[in-house]
């Protein structure tokens, strides 16, 4: 892709990412801005430092949308507004066993026992369209503010097109607030998949909070949040869900390197999980809890390498393949009258290959587990395997064609299990 070149005499040139990630800062004499890229206003030398942080990739899934084709400048380069997206379809095919979730591949939703009338599936769909716009601007008391907003066509569930907000925050320099990536999640240490939904062990969870994000040093990097509660429950005769109390409270430290292509991330989170004792007539809380390790690897110019990996209670909201399943609080198997925050863990390790500079495939490798669930039953979730070998190719500028093949099992208490596999392929045109 080619590129225009902005240079300027400062070295230290702003830039955070578009989520949940930190803010981070990257030492550069010149800004990079592709052809592509339709500019309408003032001067861009005096806005290179609100450019960095448009075009910054770091701590961003390969789901987010890329940065925008359309920028306006104010006349004094000090305000800066974005509008970009992209227009996303994919067709798929279940064989061998389907997944009765449009385009999700979710491996909590692969029916045990197999049911022979879910064993084969076409589908397309093209909701995951999105589209955004992010307007950035400087101060001399707090630096750097931002205001982002996102939507795409997924409210209406999985098979419906009804808008849907999928990101709004507003961030004024160290400090975010608004709908975003919980700090508990670590965008760039997913695999890249056609699959929006992700792996089942991939940490995805966006929530209103309240982060603190600053950059230590040059390397080392800290973040924690107050983040709005969202928990599921399984209930007993003698239980009760009730409002939430207290915040998610996430915090991770981060070291990174390659000049923010690589990085590994300690995070951690505590939840105070609320409900009603009916036996009793009062209100109790268990505590879930999580530690996660995290990080890509730019092991060469041809090779990433991604994995994350979390271990604790009640946290399951966060989790791919748990998210939906309420199972933060389940009944207690030695008294009915109480819930407990089970215990589970999940990992993911994958790999991106870069063929050539606008060809690349990936691989990933993924679990999430589901342990001390006896008291729901024989036929309650325990495990669920993800694998997915997929290929990406840009025809022209930003028009990229993907084909994915994907292999699920869930296995239960009991042991029974049951697969799913899905081919699909995907046409992207970003703007």
């Amino acid at each position: 892709m080619n590129f225009l070149r902005l240079s300027s005499a400062a070295t230290a040139a702003i830039a955070c990412t578009i989520g949940a990630g930190a803010q981070t800062f990257a030492e550069t004499d010149t800004v990079m801005i592709p052809e592509r890229v339709i500019s309408l206003g003032g001067p861009h030398n005096n806005a290179h430092d609100l450019i960095a942080i448009l075009y910054n990739r770091q701590d961003l899934h390969f789901s987010d949308p890329s940065s925008p084709r359309f920028i306006f400048v104010d006349r004094k380069g000090s305000v800066l507004l974005g509008i970009g997206g992209y227009v996303k379809g994919t067709v798929q095919y279940d064989f061998d066993g389907a997944i009765d979730d449009g385009a999700n591949f979710t491996t909590y939703d692969i029916p045990v026992p197999a049911n022979p009338a879910l064993r084969n599936q076409f589908y397309s769909n093209a909701n995951q369209s999105t589209f955004f716009m992010q307007l950035l601007g400087r101060t001399e008391r707090f630096g750097t503010y931002e205001m982002f907003i996102q939507t795409n066509f997924s409210g209406g569930g999985t098979n419906g097109y009804d808008l849907k907000l999928k990101q709004a925050y507003l961030r004024l320099g160290y400090v975010t607030a608004g709908l975003t990536n919980s700090v508990f999640v670590d965008g760039a240490a997913g695999t890249p998949t056609v699959d929006d939904e992700g792996p089942a062990g991939e940490m995805s969870e966006k929530n209103i909070l309240l982060k603190y994000a600053p950059r230590l040093t040059k390397n080392l990097s800290v973040a924690i949040s107050i983040e709005n509660p969202s928990a599921g429950y399984r209930l007993s005769n003698s239980t009760e869900a009730i409002n939430q109390r207290v915040p998610d409270i996430p915090a991770y430290i981060q070291y990174g390197w390659d000049g923010g292509a690589s990085h590994v991330r300690l995070s951690g989170l505590l939840r105070n999980l609320s409900y009603r004792d009916l036996t009793s007539g009062r209100n109790r809380f268990a505590t879930g809890w999580a530690a996660q390790l995290s990080g890509v690897i730019k092991a060469c110019d041809r090779l990433n390498i991604f994995y994350q990996g979390a271990y604790g209670h009640g946290y399951a909201q966060y989790i791919n393949d748990l998210g939906g399943a309420d199972v933060d609080l389940i009944p207690d198997p030695e008294d009915e009258s109480r819930l407990h925050a089970p215990a589970m863990c999940n990992f993911e390790g994958g790999v991106q290959i870069n063929v050539t500079s606008n060809a690349f495939i990936a691989a990933s490798y993924s679990q999430a587990h589901l342990y001390q669930a006896t008291s729901l039953g024989p036929d309650t979730y325990k495990r669920g395997k993800y694998i997915s070998l997929s290929g990406f190719y840009e025809i022209i500028p930003d028009l990229t064609v993907g084909l994915e093949y994907l292999h699920g099992t869930r296995t239960n208490v009991d042991h029974a299990s049951n697969q799913a596999n899905r081919v699909e392929g995907m046409l992207k045109f970003s703007f």
